[in-house]
């Protein structure tokens, strides 16, 4: 019953107003506001702090920089076999497999549509017909920063505007189609295994997604934003593996997507692996 009703609240409450209202307070610099966020945080999530670069939680200017925390160096080592795909973020996954009829299994029965997911883009969609995906949930607690789990350059990024329904589990299990109606970011990659997808996913109360090479906010205007990027010379963006790529402003999920036949994933990866950035999930198949 409480399920139901937790569902039924999302389809009627204003969530793109309630995620700017949450945006608002995660970013004041009230010392006393900011300290209250982040002190009940750190009461109810098993947040690691010892990880962390600046390990005293209070000393961030506001709670989205403590969101966002950046890490130190060692505690997130990054394979540096050519052929290994290590884990974007930190997080459970969600689901894994294959992407079969152009739907991505979401769970329990429910799929969504990878031709909507990736914008209406049938140039970009049909590269990854019959391929892989992961889908990665970042839980409260995560580290929230977005890595490349393979070296790539950047093709093209669309902004999908959409729903901010939340992304945990039992709305993903009672929700049709949730991953191509909220708002989400994709991002597509050239390398030398073929096209490699990243695909930041919205929810309810996040405060926005950023990527490191687009300072400015996106335009909340309902329309898809579509960017082109050279792949050489002045504007283009190239990233090792391991780089960071962007964050969200609290938390979400993230979806890799490769070609059909192009990578194999781990016998250990499978569905609530909790996974930390870094680690090895796949190889290449070549």
């Amino acid at each position: 019953m409480l399920n139901f009703i937790f569902i039924i609240f999302q389809f009627v409450v204003p969530q793109h107003l309630l995620s700017r209202l949450v945006g608002k307070l995660a970013a004041t610099k009230n010392l006393k506001l900011k300290n209250y966020l982040i002190s009940y945080f750190l009461k109810n999530y098993d947040i690691n702090m010892a990880e962390a670069e600046l390990e005293y939680a209070f000393d961030f200017e506001t709670f989205n920089h403590f969101f966002t925390r950046k890490l130190k160096n060692d505690v997130r080592p990054i394979s540096s076999e050519n052929n290994v795909i290590i884990a974007p973020a930190d997080g459970v996954v969600s689901q894994v497999g294959i992407i079969k009829n152009g739907e991505v299994f979401q769970a329990k029965g429910r799929s969504f549509n990878l031709y909507d997911f990736l914008g209406g883009n049938k140039n970009i969609s049909d590269n990854f017909l019959n391929g892989s995906f992961s889908t990665i949930y970042l839980s409260p607690k995560d580290y929230h920063r977005i890595h490349m789990p393979f070296a790539g350059t950047l093709r093209s990024m669309d902004y999908i505007p959409g729903n901010l329904f939340s992304v945990n589990p039992v709305t993903v299990e009672n929700v049709d189609n949730l991953f191509a109606r909220n708002e989400r970011l994709s991002c597509i990659f050239d390398t030398k295994n073929g096209p490699m997808a990243v695909v930041l996913v919205g929810a309810m109360i996040v405060a926005g997604i950023r990527v490191i090479w687009k300072k400015s906010p996106f335009i909340k205007n309902k329309k898809v934003q579509h960017f082109e990027y050279p792949l050489k010379g002045e504007g283009s963006v190239h990233l090792k593996k391991g780089d960071e790529l962007g964050r969200f402003l609290l938390g979400s999920t993230v979806v890799i997507l490769f070609p059909n036949k192009k990578i194999n994933w781990n016998k250990s990866i499978k569905v609530e692996t909790r996974l930390k950035m870094g680690q090895s999930i796949a190889q290449t198949s070549s």
